[in-house]
């Protein structure tokens, strides 16, 4: 007995692993019947599950592999706490467009005014968008290179760190790398920018510090900073601390009780 067209669309399905469309076929043959659809329309309508499934678990995916601390999204970000952002600049670079040209983001500014939550929100856009990304802080990677020339494995450890789309790398210049960590850290920076891989970096040093930053060889930094400023957007925020701002309010709203306290104390001795 022959197998029916019906039969092989669903074992086509199955083979191919479309387990969505497949579910959804008898009720999308019976619509397209019912409403006349085209075959055009009738096959769009049957993908569309699928294709929405299969992007929802490249993105959990992708996520997953980005080992984020946390998630942040630009819509969390207090830009009333920091005014001095251009916040349309910041809405340019989240459609991914600097991603697609290889450009650096670079967040300068000191602790606690949103480098991290900015430079996580724009790569969880850019997973979102169905792209790899990954997070490290910059000592987290020297210490992971190291590591891996250690065990004579330094040449995939540095690929693991080039293959993303994005690479956000945290906190550079919070402590202090030594020679072979800087060296090797400026590895990937250049490795990257020759195959027009996309970095957001943030740092509470200014530029002219970044000898420091690169084990104070100046020449190595200056050859850093010079790959990531070809084809970068540089975002300053000079704003107060987040976290000061809260410690300063939490301590007024513990000193208020107080002194209500004492002065209901005072009140009754009088």
């Amino acid at each position: 007995m022959s197998t029916t067209y019906e039969e092989k669309a669903s074992r086509g399905l199955e083979q191919l692993g479309m387990k969505v469309a497949l579910s959804h076929l008898d009720q999308a043959s019976q619509r397209a019947a019912a409403e006349g659809w085209s075959y055009s329309h009738f096959l769009g309508y049957l993908l569309e599950g699928e294709l929405n499934e299969r992007h929802r678990r490249t993105v959990e995916l992708n996520i997953q592999f980005a080992r984020f601390p946390y998630l942040k999204r630009l819509e969390e970000f207090d830009w009333a706490a920091q005014p001095g952002i251009d916040r349309r600049l910041v809405e340019e670079l989240a459609t991914g467009r600097f991603v697609y040209e290889g450009r650096s983001v670079i967040l300068l500014g000191p602790p606690g005014v949103g480098k991290t939550h900015l430079a996580i929100a724009l790569a969880v856009m850019t997973a979102e968008m169905g792209h790899r990304v990954y997070f490290t802080t910059a000592m987290e990677a020297a210490r992971r290179l190291s590591k891996a020339m250690d065990e004579n494995r330094l040449h995939r450890e540095i690929n693991n760190l080039v293959r993303p789309k994005l690479l956000v790398i945290d906190e550079v210049g919070y402590l202090q790398l030594n020679q072979a960590q800087a060296s090797l850290l400026f590895q990937v920076i250049s490795q990257r920018y020759e195959k027009g891989g996309a970095i957001a970096l943030t740092s509470n040093k200014a530029f002219s510090e970044w000898g420091e930053v690169f084990a104070g060889d100046a020449v190595m930094a200056s050859a850093a900073l010079d790959r990531l400023l070809h084809r970068s957007t540089v975002i300053n925020i000079r704003g107060e601390s987040y976290r000061l701002k809260e410690k300063r309010q939490a301590s007024k709203s513990l000193t208020k009780p107080a002194v209500r306290a004492s002065q209901e104390a005072h009140d009754e001795q009088s």
